[in-house]
């Protein structure tokens, strides 16, 4: 008798339990006599849903600012971040792109369709949502992104930041810049003082919680030395300080190599050092401190800084405690991995002004002697370098005609404190570029390390007339089609 009460009771345990599997809640655990159930079991929140309501949604704007086979890394960055935050879990509807998209189906391109960021490394270009390409690639729509205002959008996909108090941002950036300026493949550039607008007018919004930016690009520190507040809830970090360069990587005849059908360099040095420790982390155990700390070495080429730069932060430091996962998502397969580096890193790096020269020469080594195509490259080879030794000689020259021969180069290269932005008004650095490439040509992606001249100029008080005066006296010989501001246009 016993017995059959004993089996009466099981059979009513199971079908409470059944009742409750049938509306999702088979609890298999016995608990002792006045012990609650977890807020799972009562149907309430689990702690991943939890964490996501704390957390808010999490946004990311990725821009790779250039064009052309040459600059072939910029957009493997952006492709590779793409991947990463995908798999962490961000969804696509709240990942914003812009990259021209003219290198995976380049006819330069070895694997047509395919963009690698390693030598060893997978597609990255799969599956990357082509929300601003060509045209739309401008700091217009970027700054429209940003500010969540799709009447302001040209083209694209009109996809927005449209987030809310609660949510987290990333921005990743990606190109060639100079003292103050950031590159973007359809002018204008993109200016530290508008930027800097733009992120102050998001805070006014309130529509985020915080944000983290990374910025791959020379002399990337001064978009934000002396103007970056502490009190926005963004923390920046940089490639390089306010006047360096920063590198490029795995790049053809260096360790590692690309694979041998390359002629480009895949990667960005402090790109791939953030990412490759993102891709080798539990990012709800990493911080962002930490990851500072890792890509500050490894982009210094271990402190040595012999082929690397000096990363660098700003904003506001307060929260570098948080997890990474915040910003970048959480990858499931990373749940138990260690602090380990399953590729090999890279042993050499070239200046990212540099880069596009090693590319020309690698395609002129590749052709056929004879070939048409290897005259015409050699000839780019020439004119791009022409256009260097020009615009390295009329600055120089501007800079002896309006501060004297022995005053010039100094007043010119001189730069500010630590705390201090490169220059005080921004609107004259912008029309002393103007005055400067109507009578001496284009800036081009190299011409950008010159801003700091310009902005010097403005500092020490210099009038648009006198300015004009010395641009004509420096070129007024020069006459290049190639580089007129009226085909290229204007940088500022």
């Amino acid at each position: 008798m016993a017995a059959l009460r004993c089996f009466a009771l099981l059979l009513a345990l199971c079908a409470a339990a059944g009742a409750d599997a049938s509306k999702g809640r088979w609890e298999t655990v016995i608990r002792m006599p006045g012990e609650e159930e977890p807020a799972t079991a009562r149907g309430g929140e689990g702690p991943d849903e939890a964490e996501e309501d704390a957390v808010g949604t999490r946004w990311a704007v990725l821009v790779a600012g250039s064009s052309g086979y040459g600059n072939y890394r910029h957009q493997a960055d952006i492709c590779h971040a793409y991947q990463i935050l995908r798999k962490g879990g961000l969804k696509e509807e709240n990942i914003v792109v812009f990259m021209y998209d003219d290198i995976a189906n380049s006819a330069l391109n070895p694997r047509p369709g395919v963009i690698i960021n390693h030598p060893e490394g997978e597609n990255v270009y799969a599956g990357v949502p082509k929300d601003y390409t060509g045209e739309e690639v401008t700091t217009q729509n970027l700054y429209a992104v940003l500010l969540g205002n799709k009447t302001a959008v040209t083209g694209g996909s009109k996809k927005v930041i449209d987030s809310k108090p609660n949510d987290h941002i990333f921005i990743y950036y990606s190109d060639h810049g100079g003292p103050g300026v950031l590159g973007m493949p359809n002018l204008p550039y993109l200016y530290a003082d508008d930027f800097i607008k733009v992120l102050h007018e998001k805070h006014a919004s309130n529509t985020y919680a915080k944000m983290v930016i990374y910025v791959e690009a020379c002399e990337s520190g001064s978009m934000f030395e002396g103007l970056m507040p502490v009190d926005l809830n963004i923390y920046v970090t940089t490639a390089s300080n306010a006047e360096e360069s920063s590198w490029g990587t795995y790049c053809p005849g260096m360790e590692p190599s690309p694979p041998s059908e390359y002629i480009t360099c895949l990667g960005d040095l402090y790109s791939v050092a953030w990412m490759e420790d993102s891709e080798n982390h539990n990012l709800k155990e990493e911080t962002i401190k930490k990851q500072y700390e890792a890509v500050k070495k490894r982009t210094s080429d271990l402190n040595s800084y012999s082929a690397g730069s000096h990363v660098m932060e700003y904003g506001d430091k307060t929260f570098k405690d948080e997890k990474l996962y915040l910003y970048q998502g959480f990858n499931p397969a990373n749940a138990n991995m260690t602090n380990k580096l399953f590729w090999q890193a890279p042993k050499a790096a070239i200046n990212q002004r540099d880069a596009d020269l090693l590319f020309l020469w690698r395609r002129y080594e590749m052709l056929h002697a004879k070939s048409k195509e290897r005259v015409n490259v050699l000839r780019e080879i020439s004119e791009t370098v022409t256009h260097r030794k020009h615009l390295d000689s009329s600055i120089d020259f501007i800079g002896k005609l309006l501060f004297g021969f022995e005053n010039g180069p100094s007043v010119l290269q001189a730069v500010r404190p630590s705390g201090k932005p490169l220059v005080d008004d921004w609107d004259c650095l912008k029309r002393m570029v103007r005055i400067f490439e109507s009578h001496c040509g284009s800036l081009s992606q190299y011409g950008m390390k010159h801003m700091r001249a310009f902005a010097n100029i403005c500092n020490n008080g210099i009038s648009g007339t006198a300015m004009k005066e010395a641009s004509i006296n420096a070129c007024g010989g020069h006459n290049s089609a190639r580089w007129s501001p009226l085909i290229q246009g204007y940088s500022a």
